[in-house]
């Protein structure tokens, strides 16, 4: 499963144009770089859900599916949150023992073959993916005991004995059963609303894993900006090379969209040009997007 309902709000006004998975990052929308990663590692399946912009969103999800992979959607009227967009679609999930789940928020490149042996071996009802991160202060860190039993949950939830932490990367391993332990209502939160009670009541399978991993989140402009100016090099996909046999184009500190053009004059530095905008040649910005025939600054973040 790839969790991309969430309505982008730290990415706005972007994520208002279309949605955060289907934002283009490097010349092709992000939600393409975990179907690629998935289907990299043998995954034949893939449900993703969605709330905002829902058919923009599938629309993207579909023209870069990978051969072979089999896409199904839920949708959601009402927003329900990470957990509650997982049980949405247990039945599904149930049928993959064990499956993984991927947040659509984030470029990550990891060995998902290793970290689902290791799941298996130790017979967890969860294993998540985490990683020894400089940023770990500023996106909060998961702490682990000695055995890697999760053990605190950033600052809201703490059982303490805590020997490592990492950050989350959004990338979980969960066995079929891990199911049955689904809270009972619609909306819910996955780590605050189901991992973080069973935990509290003595769960000895719900355990963090470090792994060498590329790990790029894309949640605000700065960081959308940032991942677009940085050539990431991954194991499963040359998104460059998919991007330039579209059209896009890459200049120095300059992403130019397919059918995207720059009338003479325009000055434009650090910056994204989304696939088809004409920028005019009255513009000179730097740090940020034209996107929906205006320049949207990055270099400051959204509240």
């Amino acid at each position: 499963m790839i969790v991309a309902a969430g309505p982008g709000s730290r990415l706005r006004p972007l994520s208002e144009l279309r949605p955060k998975p289907a934002l283009p990052v490097r010349g092709i929308p992000l939600v393409a770089y975990q179907l690629a990663l998935l289907a990299h590692h043998g995954v034949s399946e893939v449900v993703i859900n969605a709330h905002h912009l829902p058919d923009r969103l599938i629309e993207a999800a579909r023209r870069y599916r990978p051969p072979g992979l089999e896409l199904h959607f839920s949708v959601e009227p009402q927003l329900l949150g990470t957990g509650g967009g997982i049980r949405k679609v247990a039945a599904f999930l149930r049928e993959s023992d064990p499956c993984l789940i991927l947040g659509g928020d984030m470029i990550v490149d990891a060995d998902l073959g290793a970290l689902i042996e290791s799941h298996r071996l130790r017979r967890d009802a969860f294993t998540l993916l985490l990683r020894d991160d400089v940023r770990g202060a500023e996106f909060g860190t998961i702490g682990l005991d000695r055995e890697g039993h999760l053990r605190r949950i950033g600052t809201r939830f703490d059982l303490q004995s805590e020997a490592r932490a990492g950050v989350y990367t959004w990338v979980n391993v969960v066995a079929a059963h891990a199911f049955d332990s689904l809270p009972d209502r619609d909306a819910f939160g996955h780590l605050d609303d189901w991992l973080a009670p069973l935990l509290a009541d003595g769960a000895s399978d719900i355990r963090g894993e470090f792994c060498p991993c590329t790990w790029e989140p894309v949640g605000t402009p700065r960081e959308y900006l940032a991942a677009n100016l940085r050539r990431i090099r991954l194991g499963y996909l040359d998104p460059d090379a998919r991007a330039q046999s579209e059209g896009t184009r890459f200049e120095t500190e300059l992403v130019i969209g397919a059918g995207a053009q720059i009338e003479p004059g325009a000055e434009l530095t650090r910056a994204v040009v989304w696939d088809g905008e004409t920028v005019p040649a009255s513009l000179r910005a730097s740090d940020g997007v034209f996107a929906g025939g205006s320049f949207h600054s990055c270099s400051g973040e959204q509240a």
